[in-house]
């Protein structure tokens, strides 16, 4: 079922929102373009010289960079995509003449110019390929090159949280990764080391003071904990979204909040930034999903169409946004469009989804299932049962216990690597499946079982597809009907050894 997706606009919209009393929502002089958001560098408030930031003066003392900014002033956004393009045809060329030097030895005399031949070729085949798999038109080939895990390749814990963890995310660059709990601590960490470095919330008085409202109803402060994290694309801006209806938003650099976002009528349960953008899209319990702009801090548009509680959403480049609801339905927004299509689940509860790419969804149910979706059908177009199943030894405990051994297989976390054919998803029966996302035919193929203890509440991919961090909780992230003593409330990391790729076979 196609229909309108009902969104009411705001500054940057046709329809005045009705919230225009609002400082928040008062049009701000940056207005969102049509079609797309500016590619201009924004400046920010305070400048990194100020802040004593690395590469400032302030911080080396020297001139030098001063004179390469002057260098490229009256540079304009396309002489800057264009000689950055260069600057990375230059160093790929680089990297691949060496490694044929090392491959090869010296050249023989006379095969020089085939040899640049036959690396111009690979280089131009290089950078179509990943040109297309950026765009979302070819799916890299990751599941095929995981090897099976040895004995000793299990998940091993980086971060220790007191209260079960709630959300994790990773920033593009693979370096550093945010992981939060019930108890609304925020933390970043480093992925080689484990370092970590804890956000401070700051005061009431400093919360309203960057947009938060009083609380309201039977609340008489504002509630920390956090459900819901996402980190920009520039890793400049974490946000993060939970119980006391806002959105905030927080300085990486700094660790320092510096924004609240209002408008929420229920708790945050999911955040999402769209690729390549500040663009945010934030679902909550109020059955609405609104979309933000971080770097200019205002509020674009609300999209409508669940009947209940948002659990779930997920996004790449283009403004197309994936959301489960407690509705049984999982809807698919085309926002320039206003419109929007409908998938319904007539046995199960859709908990969790996410995008293979823009065509395909994969999501998990709390019967345990797993599901690919297309967006030209209605039905599954695959389906595993039972994909989390309980060992039965701990279903017969259960089941002596007078448990409900049910909430332990559902599928709580789904999780894709951005841009391939790898999935990955998590219950609270013991372990992780990895999954591989065949094209042709479309199905759902499985590849291991990564055991690991606890409610898997929240699941990121590297882009690279090198390894997967969970967050573990002795308890579900969106409630207490269960409870894995043996569990332990942290973030857990699994490397995954891949082979090479073979560039030539496209």
């Amino acid at each position: 079922m196609k229909g309108k997706a009902p969104a009411k606009r705001g500054p940057g919209g046709p329809n005045k929102s009705k919230s225009n009393g609002d400082s928040f929502f008062k049009p701000d002089t940056k207005r969102r373009r049509k079609g797309g958001f500016r590619d201009d560098d924004i400046e920010s408030g305070e400048s990194d010289q100020e802040n004593g930031y690395p590469g400032s003066d302030a911080s080396s003392g020297h001139g030098d960079e001063d004179e390469e900014i002057d260098e490229y002033a009256d540079e304009t956004a396309a002489e800057k995509k264009v000689r950055l393009g260069k600057e990375a045809l230059q160093n790929l060329m680089a990297i691949e003449k060496k490694r044929a030097e090392e491959d090869d030895g010296e050249v023989e005399e006379g095969k020089g110019y085939e040899k640049e031949g036959e690396r111009d070729s690979l280089v131009a085949r290089k950078l179509m390929k990943e040109q297309l798999e950026e765009s979302g038109r070819l799916r890299r080939d990751v599941a095929s090159r995981v090897q099976k895990p040895e004995t000793g390749d299990g998940f091993r814990y980086l971060v220790k949280h007191t209260h079960p963890v709630t959300a994790v995310c990773l920033s593009d660059d693979e370096l550093r990764g945010f992981s939060a709990s019930k108890d609304g601590s925020i933390v970043s960490w480093d992925i080689e080391s484990g370092k970590r470095e804890r956000y401070k919330w700051p005061t009431d008085k400093i919360l309203k003071s960057h947009g938060a409202k009083d609380p309201e109803g039977r609340a008489t402060k504002h509630s920390k904990s956090v459900l819901a994290l996402a980190v920009s694309p520039d890793g400049r801006y974490l946000a993060s979204g939970g119980s006391d209806r806002h959105i905030h938003l927080w300085d990486t650099r700094a660790r320092e909040h510096v924004q609240a976002f209002p408008g929420h009528r229920g708790a945050v349960s999911c955040l999402a930034f769209r690729h390549g953008t500040s663009e945010l899209f934030s679902g909550s319990f109020d059955r609405s999903i609104k979309i933000w702009n971080v770097a200019d801090r205002t509020y674009i548009s609300t999209l409508f169409g669940h009947q209940s509680d948002v659990l779930n959403v997920d996004c790449l480049r283009k403004e197309r946004v994936l959301a489960v609801g407690r509705d049984r339905t999982m809807q698919f927004f085309k926002v320039p469009e206003e419109s929007r299509v409908i998938f319904r689940s007539s046995t199960s509860a859709l908990e969790s989804c996410c995008l293979i790419d823009y065509e395909d969804f994969f999501s998990g149910s709390d019967d345990g299932s797993v599901e690919l979706r297309t967006v030209q059908r209605k039905k599954p177009v695959d389906c595993i049962r039972d994909a989390h199943a309980l060992p039965s030894d701990i279903r017969d405990e259960e089941k002596d216990n007078r448990k409900p051994s049910n909430a332990y297989s559902w599928v709580s976390s789904v999780a894709a690597c951005r841009g391939s054919d790898l999935a990955a998803s998590g219950a609270g029966n013991g372990s992780v499946r990895l999954w591989a996302i065949d094209s042709s035919p479309k199905v759902i193929r499985p590849l291991f079982d990564l055991p690991l203890v606890g409610f898997v509440n929240s699941m990121a991919f590297a882009k690279s597809g090198k390894f997967l961090v969970v967050g573990i909780g002795k308890e579900p992230r969106l409630g207490r009907w269960g409870k894995i003593s043996d569990a332990q409330n942290g973030v857990a990391i699994h490397r995954l050894k891949l082979s090479e790729e073979d560039v030539s076979k496209f």
